[in-house]
């Protein structure tokens, strides 16, 4: 091993041992290679390598970021010039991209070596990952369950210290599902926080938005202020925020007002466990001095019908671009069962289905604003079950009416704050009798991730969660 201690660093803290000149941007590489080779064919959290384009950029000398020389994954959803994205699809095995995307862009800025891309479900579509053309990602605390989706390959990549910090997206759920399923920390930035170009100037009609998974609140914070920024063709933009949200880290969050629900958005029990966990947090936060009070949205519409009509129709468009780049109609053979059938439900519903769609997301955006006025965070549970087996949810069934339902018990609070376009995150405060992390989600009001970086940083000082590591673990 190049840097044997690499593992108790967080990125920031990599970061300065190469400004110190401590250790090299090539020896992290090497590291963290070699942590890949050793762990990762337990858990296949990496299914793009492309050691080569990192020593390019170590070679040519990076920029001095942030995060200079410290490594990093790419989710396999995003565009990185020169080297394979395969948006877990099998058409796309041999997909080269020619140019990268903003996102991307600002991290080679930022100083990050880029040399691989984790794994996700075929077009980052479920909360599990466990596609046909990679097969399925383990999560590191038991092999046999699932790391969550869609960013799962981050997820695990870093609950297993390959890296301490992975590129994720969250278009209902994927940065927070995965977070909580293994056990590490997942904000999902206020809408447009972060850039989405240069192809599209939104994703799954403004739910989706792109950041990253860490060991560290810090790491995230600091990563936001480095990604952060309207683009040109940005249609909107966030708020600016008042100071960097690294100073927000260590900040006095002040006495918060705190709802909090044990339940589902529809009023139903939970797992038991995850309940317990839920009122345990609620008991944290009373006992470092926040005013705690249970309380739930009563929302106009419920997401579960919102979602599937906007997805179903972005994902119709996703195969009509597969069509136009490789010049011929595809087939059910081409995609995954789930992926026709959005196909099939976006041609039988109308334009006038899709703007009610979006409408029915205002609805719920308004009824979470009205909540908002009354408190500063909201806390529930990431997901309502512990981390799903894999293979329950099987998105390549000729049989699919198990998921919905499955879905609607196990991750049912996460899509509407992609509707509303709040920053939400998960943090990994709980383990089950089984020794599988139960995370926790706190919401804010729109804007407004200063809160949470404050808040979560309260937290991961009263529980730190940074030295407790998964059996599997490089």
């Amino acid at each position: 091993m190049a840097f044997k201690e690499y593992g108790a660093y967080d990125a920031m803290g990599l970061a300065e041992l190469v400004r110190s000149r401590q250790v090299s941007a090539g020896e992290l590489l090497d590291e963290a290679v070699a942590r890949t080779d050793r762990v990762d064919p337990s858990i296949n959290a990496v299914v793009v390598r492309h050691e080569d384009f990192a020593r390019r950029q170590i070679q040519a000398g990076l920029p001095a970021g942030p995060f200079t020389g410290v490594p990093f994954l790419l989710k396999d959803l995003d565009l990185l010039d020169g080297t394979r994205t395969t948006f877990g699809c099998s058409i796309y095995k041999d997909y080269v991209a020619d140019h990268s995307g903003t996102l991307a862009s600002r991290y080679l800025a930022a100083g990050l070596t880029i040399f691989g891309k984790s794994a996700t479900p075929e077009f980052g579509q479920m909360v599990t990952t466990e596609c046909r053309l990679h097969g399925p990602t383990r999560n590191p605390w038991n092999l046999d369950h699932s790391p969550g989706g869609s960013s799962g390959g981050a997820a695990a990549a870093v609950a297993a210290r390959i890296l301490p910090v992975a590129h994720a997206t969250d278009g209902g759920g994927s940065i927070r599902v995965p977070a909580s399923a293994c056990g590490v920390f997942g904000l999902k930035p206020t809408r447009a926080r972060n850039p989405v170009g240069p192809d599209k100037a939104e994703g799954w009609g403004s739910f989706s938005c792109g950041h990253v998974v860490s060991i560290s609140v810090r790491d995230s914070a600091a990563m936001l202020d480095a990604t952060h920024g309207a683009e040109p063709t940005s249609p909107y933009y966030a708020p600016q925020p008042e100071r960097p949200f690294l100073e927000e880290v260590g900040r006095d969050p002040g006495r918060l007002r705190v709802f909090f629900t044990d339940k589902t958005p529809y009023g139903e029990a939970i797992d038991p466990e995850v309940a317990a966990a839920v009122r345990d947090t609620a008991r944290l936060l009373e006992g470092l001095g926040h005013h705690v009070e249970e309380r739930a949205p009563t929302l106009a519409v419920e997401p579960s019908v919102v979602a599937p009509v906007v997805i179903s129709a972005n994902t119709a468009v996703t195969v009509r671009a597969a069509e136009q780049l490789f010049g011929r109609a595809m087939n059910r053979d081409d995609f995954e069962t789930y992926t026709i059938a959005n196909v099939e439900t976006a041609r039988k519903n109308s334009a006038a289905d899709y703007v009610l769609g979006q409408h029915n997301a205002f609805l719920v955006s308004r009824s979470l604003a009205s909540f908002f006025e009354a408190c500063d965070i909201f806390l529930s549970p990431t997901l309502c079950l512990p981390p799903v087996r894999l293979g329950e949810i099987d998105t390549n069934a000729d049989d699919l009416s198990h998921i919905r339902p499955l879905l609607k018990r196990y991750v049912p609070g996460t899509s509407m704050f992609n509707m509303s376009g709040q920053p939400s995150m998960s943090v990994p405060l709980a383990w089950s009798a089984a020794g599988l992390p139960l995370g926790m989600m706190f919401t804010a009001r729109f804007g407004d991730e200063a809160v949470l970086f404050r808040l979560a940083a309260q937290l991961e000082a009263e529980r730190p969660w940074k030295n407790r590591l998964p059996p599997t673990c490089a």
